[in-house]
């Protein structure tokens, strides 16, 4: 395999996982925000109380994402820090143990006695630390992920997601407000079900199904609870 071949895979692969995180965190803000919308209206019909609760879930909603995300990405981060910093005082008290363990690990992966030590041997020479760290931890060093990167993009695929409910409750008539969201929200779990499917390299129908199915139970599920609580006057 080219080079070339091989980084245009590494790049699609790349793409596709950001892809899959922005769907999720999309799908995740509209079934989060819109089954919050109709729970409020369940109980009430006040478009204060549900436009407000709505809001309230979106900022939540949004902030959780970011603030998991955050503490997520920096526990990975240093962890991976921890590992480059202990590899390379490996490589500079050891340098003879450490071609060992390289040339084992090629050995491993199918590699002749002879040919893993020349392999290791070779690499070592151009870049002990670089060689190590790819076939030993398979860390990058120059692409530690960003946790302040991962938080805002995190919020931002939960909002994107979130405000399409919150629009509808603003602009659609009153009496057609509910009915109006939910067709909306099916159009955008019916959209998010498609990308999460070929980011995921499922079949789309039943990925589609799935993700259509959890959201307007979720719905349901919220409205119900909130007309039991709206119907004993809590």
């Amino acid at each position: 395999m080219s080079k070339l071949h091989f980084e245009s895979h590494l790049g699609v692969g790349s793409k596709l996982n950001w892809l899959r995180a922005a769907v999720l965190g999309a799908n995740d803000g509209v079934v989060s925000v819109s089954s919050i919308i109709v729970g409020v209206a369940g109980a009430t019909a006040s478009a204060g109380f549900i436009l407000t609760a709505g809001v309230a879930g979106l900022v939540a909603g949004a902030l959780s994402m970011a603030v998991g995300e955050y503490v997520s990405v920096s526990t990975q981060r240093d962890t991976e820090r921890a590992l480059l910093a202990k590899e390379k005082l490996e490589l500079e008290t050891q340098p003879q143990a450490e071609l060992e363990e390289l040339a084992q690990l090629y050995e491993a992966k199918g590699l002749s006695k002879e040919t893993a030590h020349k392999v290791a041997e070779e690499l070592t020479a151009h870049d002990a630390f670089a060689a190590h760290v790819e076939a030993e931890l398979h860390i990058d060093p120059n692409e530690l992920t960003d946790p302040w990167h991962a938080a805002f993009a995190s919020a931002g695929a939960f909002i994107s997601g979130a405000i399409i409910p919150l629009i509808t409750i603003v602009l659609a008539p009153e009496a057609v407000r509910i009915p109006v969201m939910f067709g909306a929200v099916l159009v955008v779990l019916v959209i998010t079900g498609v990308l999460s499917a070929y980011a995921g390299g499922a079949n789309k129908t039943t990925a589609t199904l799935r993700v259509v199915a959890g959201g307007i139970l979720a719905m349901l599920i919220t409205f119900g609870i909130g007309k039991i609580f709206g119907s004993i006057g809590i």
